[in-house]
This record gives structure tokens, sequence and C-alpha cells, in this order.
């Protein structure tokens, strides 16, 4: 789920083309689920190989990467570890969620619905260990760092850009932002006009940034009311928030109050949920400092080898791909000789 801001942080519009020659770290679990979520045939089925094995996966991931490493855009990938205690009703709502929309999806396949079926096949998304292992299998045939992290993905995003590993982190959610990430960048891995999951909606997509310095100074917060801004709407560790308060209302409270347990209309219950421990986890999240991520060359044997010879993707497709990053390569080289030659 994540945070919800809403309207009220200040965003910027970005080309991609911008974010060229920066470093990303991603929150690998949202990309994952995204590509698991969207891409899909007309009536919700997963793309598969050859065997029956789940691809979607896969092929968002290899070519989103090579449009990004087109643009000389960075990527290091940052999975989840163990999952906060915090989180366990969090996650407990999201597995109830994807099994009552497998069933809705058996029911619509059987009725011959299938728009109703893509729209539940989408909702009942899970990522499994397999699908894990096979994205970071590719990842490192790509050259492409990786990273487990302790505990959230977001959380160790957040200390690889707080000490300048990065530049930022690529995510959907805010929740970069009260684990302290400098600066956020939301639909780097998405562009042009993109199918909203579960619905026949489409919307126009554009890269935007949001820094976190420029949120407090408008806002007039500190980090830690930013914390407290979020448990009032509501987080992953607190998912209903509080009934009522959305993030106008909060930002007045905070505004009037100073702080969570402050705020007087709510204060009995303030007192039932553990915001002290939600407040540690954002501000002092788990997380390993001083990572050294490594890039490695694009090894396009391995990356056949692994999709075209064991997935069935097309190895004239994967071909075509390779040749973009080379051209991208030769030019860069060509550049370097006619500036140092």
């Amino acid at each position: 789920m994540g945070v919800d801001f809403g309207d009220i942080i200040p965003r910027r519009k970005v080309e991609l083309a911008s974010l060229s020659n920066k470093t990303l770290a991603v929150d690998a679990y949202n990309t994952l689920y995204q590509f698991l979520a969207i891409i899909r045939g007309l009536g919700g089925e997963h793309l598969k190989d050859s065997r029956g094995r789940v691809t979607s996966h896969l092929s968002g991931l290899f070519y989103r990467n090579i449009n990004l490493m087109e643009l000389n855009i960075k990527l290091v990938y940052v999975f989840d570890g163990a999952p906060p205690e915090l989180k366990t009703e969090e996650i407990q709502r999201r597995r109830a969620v994807r099994e009552e929309a497998s069933r809705q999806y058996t029911q619509a396949v059987a009725a011959g619905d299938m728009e109703s079926a893509r729209k539940y096949a989408e909702a009942s998304t899970s990522l499994r260990s397999d699908m894990i292992a096979d994205s970071k299998r590719l990842l490192d045939a790509m050259g492409i760092p990786w990273i487990d992290a302790p505990s959230e993905g977001e959380a160790q995003a957040a200390v690889l850009a707080s000490e300048g590993t990065v530049d930022g982190v690529a995510s959907q959610d805010h929740d970069s932002l009260l684990f302290g990430a400098p600066l956020l960048i939301r639909n780097v891995t998405l562009s042009g006009r993109r199918r909203l999951p579960s619905k026949n909606i489409f919307i126009e997509v554009e890269p935007e940034t949001v820094a976190l310095a420029e949120t407090l100074r408008d806002l007039q917060l500190s980090r830690e009311q930013l914390v407290d801004l979020g448990i009032l709407v509501g987080t992953d560790f607190n998912p209903d928030g509080f009934k009522g308060i959305g993030p106008a209302r909060a930002l007045k409270y905070l505004k009037g109050f100073g702080s969570l347990e402050k705020i007087e209309p709510i204060r009995e219950e303030v007192r039932k949920i553990d915001y002290p421990a939600i407040r540690k986890l954002f501000l002092n999240p788990p997380a390993e400092h001083g990572l050294k991520p490594v890039w490695k060359p694009f090894d396009l044997d391995a990356v056949k080898e692994f999709l075209v010879d064991e997935h069935s993707f097309s190895a004239e497709r994967i071909d075509t791909a390779a040749k973009r990053l080379a051209s991208v390569e030769a030019s860069k080289n060509e550049s370097l000789e006619k500036w140092f030659g």
C-alpha cells in the first residue's frame, strides 16, 4: 500500500532523458509486482514459457532495463528481507485480498467474463520465491547489481541514497521519503500511456521527482513531523490510519499541535497504536551501511541462455535489444576518442 500524501507534497515532472547519468536504487518488489499485475493476456493470464512457467516479470524487467540502460541510467535493485513485525496486519490484509480476488477470477473465467477476469487476476498477483530468484539471475546476466535488504527494501534503498551511493530511489510509493531518501523518483519504470491495474482506465504517466528537503520546507515540517503525518494518513505499519484524516487535515493537525501524541481530538486513538515503534522504524530503519554496488558488462550469451534457451523468449528480439545497447556504448566510446584524441 505505502503512505499516500496526495497532492500536498511538491512534485516536479521530468523527462526520462533528464535522468541520464543518474544512479538509482530501485524498490525491486514494487517493480516486479507492477510487471506481474500489468503484463498479462486479455483474460488476465500471465505470459508463460513453453513449460508453463510465468515470465511476465522477466519480460518487464528485461525490456524496461534495456530502455533505461540506453539512457545511461544505472540501476541497483533492492529486494525486501524479513518484514518488520509491525507489518503483520498489512501482510495479512494483502493476502486476504489476493485470495478473494483469486476466487473471483475463477468465477469470472467460468462465466466467460474476460474483462472481470483480468481485473481479478491483476488483484490476485503474488510474487513467489522462484520469481525472485529468476529476477536476480537475469539482473546478474545484464550486469545490474542487486541487494538483499535485512528488512524493508525501501528502507535500504533510502540509506543508499542518504549516503550518496545512489542519486535517488525509484519507487511508486512515498515511504522512501519517510525512511530519509533525499530524492524519490516515481514512474521511472513507466512512461507514456498506461493501463491502471484492475481497471479498464488508461492514464498518461510521466516521471516525477520529489525532494525531501523541498517537501519539508514547503510543508514547514521536520522529518519527524513528516513521519507523524504518514502515521496519521496510514502506513504499512498502521494501514488504517485515523478515520476521517487525510493528508490536508493531518498537516493542519501537526502544524497546530506539533506532534502526533499532542493532537487533542484523537489522543485516545493515538494511544491504541505503537506509534513510537513506527516512528523508530522510519527514522532509524534496519539497513546495511557502506554498501558499494558493482556494475558489470551486459553478458549477451548469459542473457540468451536464460531467456531464450530456458524461457522461450524470441532470440531475434533479444538480439535487437542488445544491439541498441551496443550502439549506445559505441557512441560513448566514439565521443571519448574525439575528446581525448
